[in-house]
């Protein structure tokens, strides 16, 4: 099947043409491209899929190991103008170059119509390439989940907008993020990219996010900008609608074995609320999950009724009577990625995520997606299945016209037709991880430490004593010998030490080989032998224990092996330098944990998946957390 092509008719466009004029209305701008488009140029916009940075910033022409297509393929043979950025070179000026190959590659076509890159999460410490990627040039700061930590609504507005000020210096007008699912079920892989358990403190926390992101908030206004969505905003795609948090025994619906989502204690309404916060917070763009309700039923305003068995992305009582109906959304609603193809990732299978669906045929899956009130689809590159769709008669041209009209708004809006279409690789290397943005995102990382258990006396009691000795295991950011904060030295060994550091990371079960292998699912339990490697290193020295926590996870016999003489602490994304900060009280810890700590495996497998707090008898509850 051949690709999507402008046919060789479509006359040619007037330099002086009315959505070419920045001083006209975005809707006259909008009416006006529309008109001129043909099938083709408007199936093209219906799609959004990853592209990948060239060597030195040239354009990549593919394919890659990660299933990515060329790019002048996506540009100018499907007519693609709305590209998630995957990969990124190891400088802002490369990027920023690259974004500006972009561009003129896509300002070469007849239309001329600029693209919208967009990422996944890149300011933190996560490295799933299906869900964030690490930090590299940018600066880094805890998790969502930190950021939860703190409790701080102002912190999160200015991470936000730190990130929005970097995603601008090299050409990112689209977050894909905030994620607020609510993290009900524990063994959920994807814990990490959430603000936690509880819906009113996600709502709080994610409405700060889009104000940062999108310049609309406080930040934003006290630095000059006018507090509305425009050209200095990034837009952003809250993810995962209605909430993708009840997942049948915490596994992941980007495979098949976890594709049910459940509400064993009818709580579908408390999932939906953080999504209400940030729709009242002005979030421009909205992704369904893929998880596939089961036995769910609601009140979509006729009365109860059961909602079809097929994942979010294809279903039109989510999409269409409870988002844009009951919720007032006229947003842009984007799928997950990959729900219409088979693909392979990392030399491995990787069957659509049509759960539900399976039985239908490409064509059958995309034109139900658009029935169900998507305007686009993530992951995906086949405008040529839209363009058999109408000539068939089985999707209307309007209702085409009717999404790109929501997507070329949105360009405008942002000024990606005007000036904002291209940035300046000189600035792009000043703004991207200055010093400033570094610092404070450093300080965020101390301050979302989290004190679960304190020593009650001698050397591992917290703060850390100036001139404390310190023996760290599991940091690969800080050297023996160095000259720690508060004058701490780092040593070599449990022997010469005054108190020992041993970083941990939750556990989890291997899945795999290939894309699974990135998600952190299964049980939360520490293997046997770090427990009782714990218990050796306490038993010589006072010991505090950090661990990562990107889901909760079993701390029980963590903290038993500690013995009185040891302190229990985690972080949500931390540096060992900024733990440190935090250890020794230079930049105090502040952080209060954004879910239960379950006590054990008996206890998360008896709760329900839906229902926050709802492991019998936690080790530590939402909110805990002691004060230095």
């Amino acid at each position: 099947m051949s690709h999507a092509t402008t046919p060789t008719d479509a006359p040619p466009v007037p330099v002086d043409a009315p959505y070419r004029d920045a001083s006209r209305p975005v809707a006259e701008r909008v009416a006006d491209l529309l008109g001129r488009m043909t099938l083709e140029e408007k199936a093209g916009q219906l799609f959004q899929t990853m592209i990948e940075v060239g060597d030195g910033g040239a354009l990549s022409e593919g394919p890659s190991a990660m299933g990515v297509p060329a790019t002048t393929d996506l540009v100018v043979k499907r007519q693609m103008t709305h590209v998630n950025v995957l990969t990124a070179p190891p400088t802002a000026r490369e990027l920023a170059l690259w974004h500006n190959r972009l561009q003129e590659l896509a300002a070469s076509t007849r239309l001329g119509i600029p693209v919208t890159v967009s990422t996944d999460p890149r300011h933190a410490f996560t490295d799933n390439p299906g869900t964030a990627l690490l930090s590299g040039p940018f600066s880094q700061w805890p998790e969502t989940l930190g950021l939860a930590a703190t409790r701080d609504e102002r912190l999160v507005e200015e991470h936000a907008d730190a990130a929005r000020r970097e995603y601008l210096a090299v050409g990112i007008r689209t977050a894909l993020h905030p994620q607020v699912d609510l993290a009900t079920e524990p063994r959920w892989a994807r814990a990490n990219g959430t603000f936690g358990e509880d819906a009113e403190l996600t709502g709080r926390m994610g409405a700060a996010y889009v104000r940062g992101f999108q310049a609309t908030g406080d930040v934003a206004r006290e630095a000059g900008l006018p507090g509305t969505f425009g050209e200095r905003s990034v837009s952003t795609m809250t993810k995962h609608f209605p909430g993708g948090g009840p997942q049948a025994d915490g596994e992941d619906p980007h495979f098949a074995y976890g594709r049910e989502q459940v509400y064993p204690g009818g709580r579908f309404a408390e999932h939906l609320e953080p999504f209400k916060a940030l729709l009242a917070a002005g979030t421009r763009q909205m992704m369904p999950y893929y998880g596939m309700p089961v036995g769910l039923e609601t009140d979509l305003g006729d009365g109860p009724e059961q909602v079809e068995q097929v994942g979010f992305g294809f279903n039109r009582q989510i999409l269409t009577r409870l988002l844009r109906g009951e919720l007032g959304f006229d947003g842009i609603v984007c799928t997950d990625w990959g729900l219409v193809s088979d693909a392979e990732i990392l030399g491995q299978p990787f069957p659509a995520r049509a759960w539900g669906v399976e039985h239908l045929a490409p064509a059958d899956r995309l034109e139900k997606i658009l029935a169900a009130g998507a305007d686009q689809l993530g992951g995906e590159a086949c405008p040529e299945l839209v363009v058999e769709l109408v000539r068939a008669g089985r999707v209307t041209e309007a209702r085409v016209d009717e999404s790109v009209a929501r997507l070329l708004a949105e360009k405008f809006e942002l000024g990606l037709f005007d000036d904002a279409r291209y940035v300046d690789a000189d600035t792009a290397e000043s703004v991207v991880g200055q010093a400033e943005l570094v610092a404070a995102g450093r300080r965020a990382q101390s301050r979302s430490v989290t004190l679960l258990a304190a020593a009650a006396a001698g050397a591992a009691r917290l703060p850390l004593a100036a001139g404390t000795r310190v023996y760290v295991e599991g940091a690969g950011d800080i050297d023996d010998g160095a000259s720690g904060p508060a004058g701490t030295t780092v040593v070599a060994s449990p022997a010469e030490a005054d108190v020992a550091l041993l970083r941990l990371k939750a556990p989890y079960e291997e899945r795999g080989p290939g894309f699974e292998g990135f998600f952190h699912a299964g049980s939360l339990d520490f293997p046997a032998d770090v427990v009782a490697h714990v218990a050796e290193v306490a038993a010589q020295v006072p010991t505090v224990v950090d661990v990562y926590l990107d889901r909760p996870a079993i701390l029980a016999p963590v903290l038993e092996a500690l013995g009185e003489r040891g302190s229990l602490v985690v972080n949500f994304g931390a540096s060992t330098p900024a733990l440190l900060d935090a250890l020794t009280g230079s930049v105090p810890p502040e952080g209060r944990l954004p879910f239960d700590l379950p006590r054990s495996t008996a206890a998360v497998e008896a709760s329900r998946e839906d229902v926050p707090f709802d492991t019998a008898a936690p080790l530590f509850r939402f909110g805990h957390g002691i004060a230095l």
